[in-house]
């Protein structure tokens, strides 16, 4: 079966999320074929997970003083800092059939993508269960799963620069107040793409493409009308809606 791949796009937050959500829809209706596709976020954004409580994770009034967007995903998982120049997003959507049924197995097979694409950067990266990417014992990629309709949607974060200061600010942290200290813990645990080599993020697309790409049959795709069309009544009916963002 071939993959759709579909070249770095920059959206708003509501609308990277409905975009996933809606090819997952488009698939189990048999509409869609199976996709890869990497994207950025502009304004910066926070996501949360389905079940989080969002004024536990986010500082609300920061992030809107900042021009960050806040958003929740379908996917569990905690809270995520997505920054504009720090990150590159992927997702990966496909009938689950061609992944393995086993969760952790899935994400071993979906983030040793991830790893294949660092190792042409020259990282060298491994797998950590749940669903971490680790270099040197720090994590560098983020991942979060959902399942529906026969549907796997996998999507996650592979880190290119760091923004800790920020990140902490807009993120509640175990309502541990910010401080040098606290940002010195987190860097022992935290790194970058641009932390271990010296690398433009076109390069780092590059990679992605490949790592993502190898071994399968492939072609460069777009949206199409009917997805953007229902992205874009998604975005507005439920990702703009705070009765989503606030759910909990």
């Amino acid at each position: 079966m071939k993959w759709r791949f579909i070249p770095t796009q920059t959206y708003p937050a509501k609308i990277n999320m409905a975009i996933d959500e809606v090819i997952l829809e488009k698939i189990a209706q048999g509409a869609s074929p199976p996709t890869v596709r990497f994207y950025r976020w502009r304004p910066s954004a926070v996501s949360i997970g389905r079940f989080q409580r969002i004024r536990e994770v986010v500082d609300i009034d920061k992030c809107r003083k900042l021009g960050i967007d806040v958003v929740r995903r379908i996917t569990g998982g905690g809270a995520v800092y997505h920054d504009y120049n720090g990150e590159i997003t992927y997702s990966v959507l496909a009938p689950e059939e061609l992944l393995p049924r086993d969760i952790t197995k899935s994400y071993r097979e979906i983030c040793g993508w991830i790893a294949r694409s660092l190792e042409t950067l020259g990282i060298e990266s491994s797998f950590q269960p749940i669903n971490d990417i680790i270099v040197d014992g720090k994590k560098i990629s983020g991942n979060a799963q959902t399942r529906r309709k026969g549907v796997v949607l996998q999507h996650g974060t592979i880190l290119y620069d760091l923004n800790l200061e920020v990140m902490f600010s807009v993120l509640r942290i175990s309502q541990e107040k910010i401080s040098d200290k606290l940002i010195k813990k987190i860097e022992e645990r935290v790194t970058s793409i641009t932390r271990i080599v010296d690398v433009d993020y076109s390069e780092v697309v590059k990679a992605l493409w490949e790592g993502f790409s190898y071994g399968k049959d492939v072609y460069r795709g777009e949206l199409n009308e009917k997805e953007i069309s229902r992205a874009e009544e998604l975005a507005e009916k439920k990702y703009s809606n705070e009765e989503w963002t606030f759910l909990r």
